[in-house]
């Protein structure tokens, strides 16, 4: 009765092996024809900043917290003033509390100075007229003529320059991304006897804005990459 199935088992054993020979050929046959290409495409802008804040800041010293209020006071109005004559709103002038350090209270201090407190004002400037705010930070020296000297390089306040309008760039830039990215793809499947076919997938980049430059922070160079797979054809 054994030797009566050998025969069959044989049979069914080849036809499973032939079987599965050509399930992997066809495999293979089915990854070589899936050919792809990954290429990126760039778009770059330079546009001018829309929105600048602008931190006005002065230090006054002093042994009598009194005389210090009333010296800063003044001295507020007499900033407030000179940015209201040069057309800043006042909606655009917002004035922070005065920052004030008790050196005889801190401990690291150094006690041979001969005042006791070191006070703070910062006044800043928020607002979209850039030309404006940057033509008056080279005028504010005239403010030494009325007694308010404004401290600058400090890196707790500098200057910002802001883009606000990016939503405005990225369908333009976005577009011209894929362009080139197409554009590269479509130099490859060329320089490789093929042709290009459809978008297997695409990833759009983070958008990101620089200053243009360290001398010009008020220019900045908004820029997105592309990632897009297409599909080669014969």
């Amino acid at each position: 009765m054994k030797n009566k199935w050998i025969v069959p088992a044989i049979i069914i054993a080849i036809g499973l092996f032939l079987l599965g020979q050509r399930i992997e050929q066809g495999i293979i046959r089915s990854k070589e024809a899936v050919r792809t290409v990954s290429v990126k495409g760039l778009s770059e802008r330079e546009v001018p900043a829309d929105k600048v804040i602008w931190p006005l800041v002065y230090k006054e010293i002093g042994n009598d917290l009194q005389t210090i209020y009333r010296t800063v006071n003044a001295k507020n109005a007499i900033v407030i003033d000179f940015l209201k004559s040069n057309d800043i709103p006042e909606s655009e002038i917002s004035v922070a509390p005065p920052a004030i350090v008790d050196i005889q209270a801190d401990r690291y201090g150094n006690q041979a100075v001969p005042y006791r407190y070191n006070v703070t004002s910062v006044i800043t400037v928020s607002s979209n007229q850039v030309d404006k705010v940057r033509d008056l930070i080279v005028k504010q020296s005239s403010l030494l003529a009325k007694g308010v000297a404004i401290v600058t390089g400090d890196y707790q306040y500098n200057t910002q320059y802001l883009f606000t309008k990016l939503n405005e760039l990225k369908p333009e830039m976005i577009a011209e991304a894929t362009q080139n990215a197409r554009i590269a793809a479509e130099k490859f499947a060329k320089d490789s006897d093929s042709k290009l076919g459809k978008i297997s997938s695409a990833y759009q980049g983070q958008f990101s804005i620089t200053d243009r430059d360290a001398n010009t922070p008020y220019l900045k160079n908004v820029r997105v990459v592309t990632s897009v797979i297409y599909y080669l054809k014969n």
